[in-house]
């Protein structure tokens, strides 16, 4: 399976379960693995034989820049979610980092994987 990767989306939202983090929007940066079959448009070269990323992105960006979670964790399976109902992905990985969420630490991160089968309509 080949793969498109779109590399640290920085985005803000409202994220974490603590008061003083409900109170203002956080940086979370996002990265994400779609998993895709490029054969046809590498031969074609015609973007309609491709999964448009753009879309993807765009579709990402709006969702989590309107989010409120608690959790890293429901902020990535709802990535992958818009992802895939709305975009047509087939299989996605998403990683979402919030940076500086714990001291001593430059970095915490989620990584989630899944594929349409996950999200019957």
């Amino acid at each position: 399976m080949d793969q498109i990767r779109i590399e640290s989306l920085r985005l803000r939202c409202i994220i974490g379960f603590n008061p003083e983090e409900r109170k203002n929007k956080q940086d979370v940066v996002i990265s994400m693995d779609l998993f895709t079959d490029l054969s046809l448009g590498g031969e074609t070269d015609n973007p309609d034989d491709i999964l448009n990323y753009k879309t993807v992105n765009k579709a990402v960006i709006a969702h989590v820049e309107a989010s409120s979670y608690n959790t890293l964790e429901a902020l990535a399976v709802s990535i992958a979610r818009v992802a895939i109902l709305d975009c047509g992905v087939e299989h996605l990985r998403v990683t979402v980092h919030k940076p500086h969420a714990l001291r001593f630490t430059d970095d915490v991160m989620v990584i989630i994987e899944r594929t349409s089968a996950d999200f019957k309509k």
